[in-house]
């Protein structure tokens, strides 16, 4: 009986889980068993790695082969075990020297003819390598410009299965293990801005101010108006004026994208993303799930960006209230029978709405061909708990010719230094909180203690809190709002205007909230 041992990593949604990879070879007949709870992807892994061992002449021996993928009750999904699996059982053989090889990870599938192959989500993965204490992480080639975004590990690169035996013979004599060098010019440029330029919108000031709220403040966005009035070219110049991502949000957004595989190569996210689904979009692909693993969902892929709903009426009822979650808790909890993950989900929800299906139901001179009631029904598709949960509601007019034929507007880089310098006002003033931008404050610490605004500044929304017109909920995002136009003009705190104005822009869009 021979045994030999290594590291894996098993990831559960985002977190990852370093897992003890077991193998055994004893006498009987020639059979490869793998346990653990292995997925059909990783079963596979015998054959290819008994293919990749006998191309690079380091036979499997013909014998009972067992591998166990320890903790036992952790399910282990895809290809990525394939190097662990293959480093224990030829460990197990004698092929490989037991010892550094012992504390290393090992990520990577096998081709048939030994060459490791990239995966996904190796920065998870080697994130929480490094969290377990490892110092040492075999990848790829393909992935170790990926891996290396990850501060204080030792990346090992390998081309295939021989001169990764070769590597650990070497370390047995006293060499140090390959390590992952950047090409020379190879450091990534400044990444481009994404989205438009707010100087291309014209004829739209209270909407352009609106935006600007929205970015400031990380506030929800909703714009009714018809067609042509500039909702979507609106909505695309909100990622121009955002902020860069700090280096922590970056990991977030980037190993979202590790997971879903469209990671550029060795590059990490720094430029807040922007999704925009066809209105077709399933449950499944903006929340998340799948038939095997749980993958990340349009809302994770927006993380730290902004999710933007063109034509949002057209969208299912039950893709929109699914939504709520995620709007309000910063996450999305996705439940199977063998397994539930959370993925992060903290994203501007951006809607953009027709008044009314054909588009004409707002506007002078515009010929509507549809009843009150088809208004009223295709509107209160948004309508209920989802809208009250959306911070800014602006009706967006048609543009006219006295209205374009304004002063030439701001320009994205503008309007953003301004956004700069409110969001770093509510880092300082959120300092000693979880929280930093004023769109996730709770309620009741803004009602409450010192950020408690004056009874006179409160006066009109607490009418309309008493008469009914607002919701709780409403209440406290108008206050929000408050917060964040304060910050844009530069007050320590809201004014009566300040929440006057905050209270138009929420129920300016004549839809019920």
């Amino acid at each position: 009986m021979a045994l030999g041992g290594t590291t894996a990593v098993a990831l559960v949604g985002l977190e990852g889980y370093v897992v003890e990879v077991e193998a055994d070879i004893s006498p009987g007949l020639p059979v490869f068993l793998i346990g653990g709870l292995p997925d059909a992807a990783c079963r596979q892994s015998a054959e290819r790695i008994k293919a990749a061992a006998a191309n690079r002449e380091l036979k499997v021996p013909l014998q009972r082969v067992t591998v166990n993928l320890s903790p036992a009750s952790l399910p282990k999904t895809g290809s990525g075990f394939d190097v662990a699996i293959a480093v224990a059982v030829l460990m197990a053989a004698g092929l490989i020297p037991p010892g550094l090889a012992r504390q290393v990870v090992h990520i990577g599938e096998l081709s048939l003819d030994g060459t490791l192959r990239s995966v996904r989500g190796v920065l998870p993965m080697v994130a929480a390598a490094a969290r377990a204490g490892v110092s040492h992480v075999v990848v790829p080639p393909d992935n170790a410009a990926e891996a290396a975004l990850v501060p204080g590990i030792r990346v090992v690169p390998v081309a295939d299965l021989s001169a990764l035996a070769a590597a650990y013979a070497g370390a047995e004599r006293g060499e140090p293990l390959p390590r992952h060098e950047p090409a020379a010019g190879s450091e990534p440029g400044p990444q481009p801005v994404l989205g438009r330029d707010l100087c291309d919108v014209v004829g739209q000031a209270e909407a352009r101010a609106a935006v600007e709220i929205a970015a400031a403040g990380g506030h929800h966005l909703l714009m009714v108006g018809p067609p042509g009035s500039g909702k979507t070219m609106l909505a695309e110049c909100l990622p121009s004026i955002l902020p860069p991502l700090v280096d922590a949000e970056a990991l977030e957004v980037t190993s979202i994208h590790s997971v879903l595989g469209r990671l550029p190569h060795g590059v990490l996210v720094t430029t807040p993303p922007f999704v925009a689904p066809h209105h077709g979009a399933s449950m499944a692909a903006v929340v998340g799930g799948g038939s095997g693993a749980v993958r990340p969902g349009l809302v994770s892929q927006a993380h730290r960006g902004v999710l933007f709903l063109d034509e949002a009426p057209e969208f299912g009822t039950s893709v929109l209230q699914a939504l709520r979650q995620p709007v309000e808790s910063g996450q999305v909890v996705v439940a199977r029978a063998n397994a539930c993950v959370a993925y992060p989900a903290r994203f501007q929800l951006v809607l953009a709405a027709n008044p009314c299906p054909c588009g004409k139901g707002h506007g002078k001179g515009l010929s509507c061909t549809c009843s009150p009631r088809v208004r009223r029904d295709y509107l209160g598709r948004l309508a209920g708990p989802l809208l009250d949960r959306v911070d800014l509601q602006l009706a967006v007019p048609a543009v006219t010719r006295a209205r374009a034929g304004g002063p030439l507007p701001e320009t994205s880089a503008v309007v953003a230094a301004r956004v700069a310098t409110a969001r770093e006002a509510q880092a300082q003033r959120w300092a000693h909180t979880p929280w930093r931008l004023n769109a996730h404050l709770p309620g009741p610490r803004l009602r409450t203690g010192p950020w408690r605004l004056s009874a006179t500044a409160t006066a009109g929304i607490d009418r309309a809190l008493e008469r009914g017109g607002l919701t709780l909920r409403g209440y406290d995002r108008i206050i929000r709002l408050a917060w964040t136009i304060g910050d844009l003009a530069g007050r320590n705190r809201p004014v009566a205007d300040d929440v006057a104005w905050a209270f138009t822009l929420r129920a300016h869009a004549g839809v019920a909230a």
